[in-house]
């Protein structure tokens, strides 16, 4: 089992235990925006997912790590790559702290720099990108804290809650 660890966090590859905590998650509403969900998700199709959550990021060009507290092995979120292009040496970066009570501790700025240096270390990559709503100000501040850059914008891209949002495109190049 994979694991890389942190000061505060650790980050371990996804296990049959995490199907209550991925149900919640994938099928929270207010999460839809981010994961482009328009149905909830049954727990038969996410055990299904779990599953099959070894295969290799070369093969299905994503991996989806828990963010776990050290102190406790609390499960506190997901930090996906996906994405991966090994042609172009790039990949996707998506990550979610489930409840409100554990943002702002600094547990998402620990998983994206250890997913950061994983993907540049181990999977080779050359650039790491993230797409972030516009209203999304703590995401936002996330990834330009790790060192990501705004390069772009994608004019009316997700349409949600009644209206389009643009959505800025954010790279971290090695």
């Amino acid at each position: 089992m994979m694991t890389l660890k942190g000061e505060n966090i650790f980050l371990r590859a996804l296990e049959l235990s995490d199907l209550d905590f991925l149900y919640n998650l994938e099928n929270d509403e207010s999460l839809w925006e981010v994961s482009n969900t328009t149905t909830p998700y049954s727990k038969y199709i996410l055990k299904q997912y779990l599953e099959n959550s070894h295969r290799d990021i070369y093969d299905v060009k994503q991996l989806r790590l828990v963010i776990c507290i050290s102190e406790n092995e609390a499960v506190v979120g997901f930090i996906d790559l996906f994405d991966f292009d090994p042609k172009h040496n790039r990949v996707g970066l998506g990550i979610v702290i489930f409840s409100e009570e554990d943002k702002r501790k600094g547990f998402a700025s620990e998983a994206v720099k250890l997913t950061c240096n994983y993907a540049f270390k181990h999977l080779n990559t050359h650039q790491i990108f993230a797409g972030i709503t516009e209203e999304n100000k703590e995401s936002i501040q996330l990834f330009k804290n790790a060192g990501f850059e705004r390069s772009g914008i994608k004019k009316d891209w997700v349409f949600s809650e009644g209206k389009y949002k643009d959505e800025y495109v954010y790279q971290l190049i090695r």
